[in-house]
């Protein structure tokens, strides 16, 4: 698979992730009627049956990283040449930000927008610390043992860390800038992105170094 076609499948994987995060919370919001829980469950719900839909359409080409960390740790691991990690990054970077543009589009919201949902503090941060260690450990651990069953593993993950984290699980520094651009349910403030981004990469730096211990493959051993 060539490198063109592994960054396509990012970037537009990425699209569609962001797409469906930010369209499924305005359109949670709008028909919830001001309950914040079911807007919430709403949006949890379509971004984990996305995650699924994605990740098997363009596992078999990029991996379906879509995802800063993901890209990094496997990087990290030596499953992905470190010369294309810049580009891997930079077309999850692209797609995510042109997948907030689509989903306000499709809403009659100006394409870009300042987020104004304030999301700072220690307890988001250590929030993001899990989510990210979360999503890591799951990917590597499913991969390494069953990988026909991360797509599901990873969506299941992430439906629930919406809901066990107080920041709603962001896990993902792409994500986390796109949304900044988008002031709607799904936003984070501009000023709080960094924060964000700075625990999921210790999140998931230090996934990387428990997971890959714990799964890593047994030496070989002479025939008695």
């Amino acid at each position: 698979m060539t490198l063109a076609r592994r960054l396509v499948a990012e970037g537009l994987g990425s699209a569609f992730l962001l797409a469906i995060v930010v369209g499924s919370g305005i359109m949670a919001e709008r028909l919830a009627g001001g309950n914040v829980a079911l807007a919430l469950l709403a949006n949890a719900i379509a971004t984990g049956a996305g995650l699924v839909a994605l990740i098997l359409t363009f596992g078999a080409v990029s991996g379906a990283h879509f995802n800063p960390l993901v890209s990094v740790s496997a990087a990290w691991q030596g499953q992905l040449p470190a010369a294309q990690l810049a580009p891997y990054i930079a077309a999850q970077l692209a797609g995510a930000l042109a997948g907030v543009m689509a989903a306000h589009a499709m809403f009659e919201l100006p394409l870009l927008s300042a987020a104004l949902q304030v999301r700072t503090g220690p307890s988001q941060w250590w929030s993001e610390f899990v989510a990210s260690f979360g999503l890591l450990g799951v990917i590597i651990g499913c991969s390494r043992t069953r990988p026909g069953a991360t797509p599901f593993a990873v969506a299941a993950y992430i439906t629930a860390a919406y809901w066990f984290t107080a920041s709603t699980s962001f896990a993902n520094p792409a994500l986390t800038l796109a949304r900044a651009a988008s002031a709607t349910f799904a936003g984070i403030r501009p000023a709080d992105a960094p924060g964000f981004i700075l625990a999921q990469l210790a999140g998931a730096g230090s996934a990387t170094l428990l997971f890959g211990w714990l799964y890593r493959p047994a030496p070989e051993t002479g025939s008695p």
